[in-house]
């Protein structure tokens, strides 16, 4: 828990201070698209809270080198291979101008790195025609790239709302530490532990009002660990089935899969452009935009935290049965396939404003109620 309580206090403490000195960075750090597609603030905001998420890990990474930790030297590592995901993102938060293929790239080069500094490679699948391939290094070296890859980029792409993406993984670390913990592996739990932490003390200051927001940096940085990590888990311990980890992180990567088969084949756009249909989108505009308040700062803030709580419901329908079924393929298997199917229903059921009853915010059902009485 030490390295919990660590990675917490420099995080929330160096988040703080990139909040007090925004007045000096804002120019550049800050979020000042208030009318884009995916835009749901009302102020201009610093993007930059994944620095204080890094400077936790790095905090965690000195006490290990102080205290002489088994693990500093893996651990080290870790942090190494994650840096060209992680100012791929800063430097777009930035500047604006490091293109989304740009940041998939240099996220595939940080999971190339891992590959070959931490044994950090797809072994298997428990899929009986892909588990010959990848026994052929280029083979694994690709589904790896690719893997970790597209899990940071699903990351990044949840992070629309306040504390969306920040519990998510929190929830998907928590289940990553639990069955390190069981399988003995300081490596996997102390490193879930430390990502707990270092996300909590940006949680703190991100949710509810929204002060601080992770982006591509810190969207992209948690992302890449939890690609990674996913990764260790399989490598390292074959009582670990690989749909384990593919169910934890069902939800960021189902969106992401949807997302490009809906953009390029029923829209026939690009999917890197961004639109205002994501699930998450659709929660907000069917479900709690017009439950609360008017358009003014405050209550759109108020909408912005409440969406997140339902997706925060939906994550947990995948990963507590992951961690409860964490060595069995077949149940885990049933599970996905449950979770797809839950969220095509709701987004079936959303985009064409048939909102289940469970779903809809008291508030709303009056006015709803009124509008129809009148």
């Amino acid at each position: 828990m030490q390295v919990l309580f660590i990675s917490f206090l420099i995080s929330l403490l160096a988040t703080l201070a990139i909040i007090r000195t925004r007045h000096w960075h804002g120019r550049v750090s800050a979020d000042h698209d208030l009318g884009g597609v995916q835009k749901f603030h009302a102020r201009a905001v610093p993007r930059i809270g994944g620095v204080g998420v890094m400077l936790g890990l790095l905090a965690v990474a000195s006490w290990y080198s102080i205290k002489g930790i088994v693990e500093e030297q893996a651990f080290w590592l870790l942090i190494l291979v994650s840096l060209p995901a992680f100012l791929g993102g800063l430097i777009e938060d930035l500047t604006k101008a490091v293109s989304p293929l740009a940041r998939l790239v240099l996220t595939m080069a940080a999971a190339v790195a891992g590959f070959w500094l931490l044994d950090a490679g797809v072994n298997r699948l428990d899929v009986p025609l892909l588990d010959p391939m990848v026994q052929f290094w280029p083979v694994a070296l690709l589904f790896t790239a690719v893997g970790v890859a597209g899990v940071a980029n699903a990351v990044n792409i949840i992070d629309g709302y306040n504390g969306l993406a920040a519990m998510v993984a929190i929830m998907i670390f928590a289940a990553f530490g639990y069955v390190g913990w069981k399988l003995q592996d300081p490596l996997i739990w102390r490193t879930s532990f430390a990502m707990i932490g270092a996300i909590l003390g940006f949680f703190v200051w991100n949710y509810p009002r929204g002060n601080v927001f992770l982006g591509d940096g810190g969207a992209y940085l948690i992302g890449f660990m939890v690609g990674e990590l996913a990764v260790l888990l399989v490598a390292r311990h074959e009582r670990v089935s690989p749909w384990f980890p593919l169910l934890v992180v069902i939800y960021p990567v189902f969106e992401t899969l949807f997302s490009i088969w809906r953009k390029k084949v029923l829209r026939g756009m690009s999917p890197g452009m961004p639109d205002g249909v994501h699930l998450h989108m659709l929660v907000y505009k069917r479900l709690v935009r017009w439950a609360v308040g008017s358009s003014d700062a405050r209550h759109r803030t108020t909408r912005n935290a409440l969406t997140s709580p339902y997706l925060w419901l939906l994550c947990s329908t995948s990963v507590i049965p992951a961690v409860l079924f964490w060595q069995n393929p077949l149940i885990l298997q049933c599970f996905i396939v449950g979770f797809i199917v839950l969220y095509l229903y709701l987004y079936r059921q959303l985009v064409r404003f048939r909102s289940p009853g469970w779903m809809v915010i008291r508030r709303q059902r009056e006015r709803l109620r009124k509008r129809q009485g009148g």
